[in-house]
């Protein structure tokens, strides 16, 4: 039998109110001289300052700008050797703890990972997306472990834009969608496991997603930060490679390419890239539930605010060719758009993305 190797959790999770103030011993085990990295918001966040001023540790800051790149990993590197660091602790949103937990890999240090906004799993994951320093996605990095420690606090959380949660539903919201695909309907336990987590994690946020945006801070709201950062993680760590990514994250990967949509966040793209997805089933393959899915989530989409269409984006005056850029990135030999059940070509996957709000009707006769 085939081995394989899962990296399905970080080795220990608290969450709370005030959990960076309650995890300063946990965070000592691990190390006394931190290098942390951040961007100008997060290291200047009130709630960091029991971190910033516990006299148990030696602490420099770094900033990760311009981007989760490799010019930064150099940059940050450098400041990681020359503080003598033997804990990394990354405090932003996901670029920043890609790059932190990279960082913290290649120099085979603890990594400490805090959230500042739930839009992303990658607080929880044993994987870097690297970009280059304009933002275009460039390839990713499997690493050896999960984080030693996730620190998730509501309090830091709740700081962050509105928009930021959105986005987080948007890019949790799609391991359903990627995830029953690529699973290829496997009989393995643990990737079954993992599918209906997935499904789980889908139901989870159509139910709260409205009521959580509604109240900051609230029970429900808690729930739905808890499915972004936590629930989405543990998916991709029990199902590994085959409940990852497919069209929707390979259709982000190719909208980074394009600078009209750069100030958009990643969950909000990748969200668009499901209904790209759902458009390709229905076209390529004849899938009408595909097409009912669609149909599901632009409702959802335009009740919470993700986007449905180009113009959403940024894109609406983007070029024929822009686009073409944008389709043959995500068509790339080792694109996860390969997982699809069918085969893609650029020209196909140009004509879903314009079409992803064509409305479906059945007709009964």
């Amino acid at each position: 039998m085939e081995s394989l190797t899962l990296m399905v959790a970080p080795a220990a999770v608290v969450r709370g109110e005030q959990a960076l103030l309650e995890s300063l011993d946990q965070i000592i085990q691990l190390g006394d001289r931190p290098l942390i990295i951040g961007g100008d918001r997060s290291l200047a966040l009130p709630q960091l300052t029991g971190l910033l001023t516990d006299p148990r540790l030696q602490i420099e800051t770094a900033s990760y700008y311009p981007d989760c790149c490799e010019t930064s990993l150099k940059n940050l590197t450098a400041s990681l050797q020359a503080h003598q660091a033997n804990v990394v602790i990354g405090v932003g949103g996901g670029k920043c703890l890609d790059l932190a937990k990279l960082l913290a890999y290649q120099n085979q240090l603890p990594i400490v990972t805090i959230p500042t906004m739930a839009a992303t799993c990658a607080a929880w994951t044993a994987l870097s997306n690297i970009y280059s320093p304009a933002g275009a996605f460039l390839y990713d990095v499997s690493l050896a472990v999960c984080p030693n420690l996730l620190i998730l606090d509501y309090g830091i959380v709740a700081t962050a834009p509105q928009r930021t949660l959105v986005a987080g539903i948007g890019d949790s919201i799609a391991k359903w969608y990627e995830a029953s695909v690529s699973s290829g309907a496997s009989d393995r336990t643990l990737i079954i496991s993992a599918v209906q987590q997935a499904r789980v994690l889908r139901d989870l946020l159509f139910q709260k997603s409205a009521a959580a945006l509604a109240e900051v801070g609230s029970p429900v709201w808690c729930d739905v930060v808890d499915a972004n950062v936590l629930l989405a993680g543990v998916i991709g760590g029990l199902g590994g490679a085959q409940c990852r990514t497919v069209a929707a994250h390979a259709v982000h990967n190719g909208l980074t390419h394009l600078p009209g949509c750069h100030n958009m966040l990643h969950g909000e793209k990748v969200a668009f890239g499901i209904l790209v997805q759902l458009r390709l089933e229905e076209m390529v393959a004849d899938n009408q539930l595909a097409a009912s899915s669609r149909q599901q989530l632009l409702e959802f989409y335009r009740q919470i605010g993700l986007p449905c269409s180009l113009n959403d984006l940024g894109l609406g005056g983007a070029t024929v060719a822009d686009l073409q850029q944008a389709c043959a990135i995500a068509c790339q030999p080792q694109s996860d758009i390969h997982r699809l059940p069918f085969p893609v070509t650029p020209e196909q996957l140009l004509m879903a993305l314009v079409s992803t709000t064509c409305v479906y009707t059945v007709v009964t006769v």
